[in-house]
């Protein structure tokens, strides 16, 4: 089992929440809840790592952090 950091955006057009993983790029989801979201995210990061996999191409975990913050201006 591995841990993915996950960023979810409220989408006030699509009324719903999109889910992006940095970790892996162009692996993006949504869901017009945010439980609906999560599981959208779980198939989609599966998926990623199932079509990397099947092209020689397997997913080596880095050791890194990552701080989502905001910032007044």
């Amino acid at each position: 089992m591995m841990k993915f950091q996950v960023i979810f955006t409220f989408d006030s057009e699509y009324e719903g929440y999109v889910a992006e993983v940095p970790a892996l790029p162009g692996c993006v989801s949504q869901g017009k809840t945010l439980d609906e979201a999560v599981e959208n995210i779980k198939d989609a990061i599966k998926g990623y790592l199932y079509v990397q996999e099947k092209h020689g191409k397997p997913y080596v975990p880095q050791d890194s952090q990552t701080f989502i913050g905001e910032v007044l201006v």
